[in-house]
């Protein structure tokens, strides 16, 4: 059963897509291992099977260029706004629009806050402060397509904590930078 939301957030992208979509460029610094952004094939959603980089990049976003997160090919990462630190929301067909990155030993480049690993229904997700992270299968490496698209928002690095009841005593939150999505 196809749910509404899905179908109107298509027939979104479809628009998007004709009339250019948004494009990012990688940071400096960062590996420059993008495939050929010409390329009509879709991007891998395959998740790292052991490790995961999540490192910064410039985007446009909403006509505003911010530092967002990327993974380890350039992809830009995205939060639920409906998950919890502890449990995602996403499966069936919302997953296989918006795969869960996920790795045992996930690491950061240049973060500031805290990226760790929560098991559930994907195995091993990846979170920045507490916000579990996917990619999105229309993204490619330097576009960002689905900012506030089906309730994702573009991660950022100054993104607020999601406050988690297993959390320990005495952590503090990352003080956000200007421009972060932290809803």
């Amino acid at each position: 059963m196809r749910h509404p939301k899905v179908i109107i957030a298509s027939v979104g992208l479809a628009v998007a897509a004709a009339i250019g979509g948004v494009t990012a460029t990688v940071a400096a610094g960062s590996p420059a291992s993008s495939p050929n952004p010409a390329s009509s094939a879709p991007a891998s959603s395959a998740p790292a099977a052991d490790s995961a980089a999540v490192r910064t990049a410039q985007a446009l976003v909403g006509g505003k260029t911010e530092t967002i997160l990327v993974d380890s090919r350039g992809l830009p990462l995205y939060f639920y706004r409906p998950d919890t630190a502890m449990q995602s929301l996403v499966s069936g067909q919302l997953a296989a629009l918006w795969p869960p990155l996920t790795a045992a030993t996930p690491t950061a480049a240049g973060l500031s806050g805290k990226l760790s690993v929560v098991n559930d229904a994907h195995g091993s997700q990846v979170a920045y402060n507490g916000h579990l992270l996917y990619t999105f299968i229309s993204d490619r490496p330097g576009q960002v397509t689905g900012q506030g698209v089906q309730d994702f928002f573009v991660a950022t690095p100054g993104i607020a904590p999601v406050a988690a009841t297993s959390a320990p005593a005495g952590t503090a939150p990352a003080t956000p930078s200007g421009g972060g999505y932290g809803y």
